[in-house]
């Protein structure tokens, strides 16, 4: 393994094909695989059996021991995001990952968009055919308190019919739905945003469910890899805010015109998520 910088935080990193051949599959047959471990925590897969149509819920489990954090889908400075994938050979497609709300993390230089606790990822999956279905996964984590762990392990799980009921896995699976960001509403939406000519800022005209005085937190994430945070000139006027969010450095050459970025609205215990369109 080798030691290498990334920022004002160290990043140890093991090389991928060591990784791979070292860390064995964890599997089991039921709606759980068994839990695979790490220096920083634990992660497993949930799942139900198909339905009619071949959809599967799913999820995974991942759980930092204290004083770990794991990251959100743009991590910040630093940081690894989920990565899952699916064996093509196993008849299952992956069709979506879900995001709980992160939090956001700030020490000295270093931001971090991550989660400091148990956090479970909805996944949307599709089984191809009919019959018997087994779940071969390979999952790649970041886990970081002083150092951040590449966490990689194949987790395997086989799937039991659907008239059977899994009480403990349809929990698992509505409390992970739960904390996702739900979409705008009347009362929570982004009702304007336009970007600046030389591409620096991005401004936004927000509702907000509630009268407080502080500004929310904003995530924008833009091209995969980009996530903006700083909030220039807020000002809060009841459930009205409009502020600037600096853009920062983007992809040499990169047009913004017909893309599509995401906003992430943390107002209390409330938060929505939306799409901003570009024209």
């Amino acid at each position: 393994m080798m030691i290498i910088s990334s920022g004002p935080r160290r990043l140890l990193i093991a090389v991928a094909s060591a990784v791979a051949a070292l860390v064995p599959f964890y599997s089991a047959r039921a709606e759980m695989s068994a839990w695979a471990d790490n220096e920083g925590g634990r992660m497993r897969l949930v799942a139900l059996a198909p339905d009619a149509v071949g959809k599967i819920r799913a999820a995974l489990q991942i759980e930092p021991k204290p004083g770990w954090i794991t990251y959100w889908k743009e991590p910040g400075n630093s940081g690894i995001p989920p990565q899952i994938t699916i064996a093509a050979e196993s008849g299952v497609t992956l069709d979506a990952i879900a995001y709980p709300v992160p939090k956001h993390f700030f020490n000295g230089a270093i931001e971090d968009i991550a989660y400091d606790g148990p956090v479970t990822l909805p996944l949307s999956l599709t089984a191809v055919g009919k019959g018997p279905v087994t779940i071969d996964a390979a999952a790649f984590i970041g886990i970081c308190k002083d150092i951040c762990i590449p966490f990689q392990a194949n987790l395997q799980l086989k799937l039991g019919p659907a008239i059977q009921s899994h009480p403990e896995e349809e929990a698992i699976l509505q409390a992970a739905d739960a904390r996702l960001p739900k979409p705008p509403s009347q009362d929570f939406d982004v009702t304007a945003h336009a970007m600046s000519p030389d591409r620096k800022t991005l401004s936004l005209d927000l509702v907000l469910p509630g009268e407080g005085k502080t500004a929310p937190d904003i995530i924008v994430t833009g091209p995969s890899g980009y996530a903006f945070t700083k909030q220039i000139g807020g000002k809060r006027d009841g459930r009205t805010f409009k502020v600037d969010v600096s853009i920062g450095k983007l992809p040499k050459d990169y047009d913004i015109a017909g893309k599509q970025w995401s906003v992430l609205v943390i107002d209390g215990e409330r938060a929505m998520e939306t799409t901003l369109a570009f024209q």
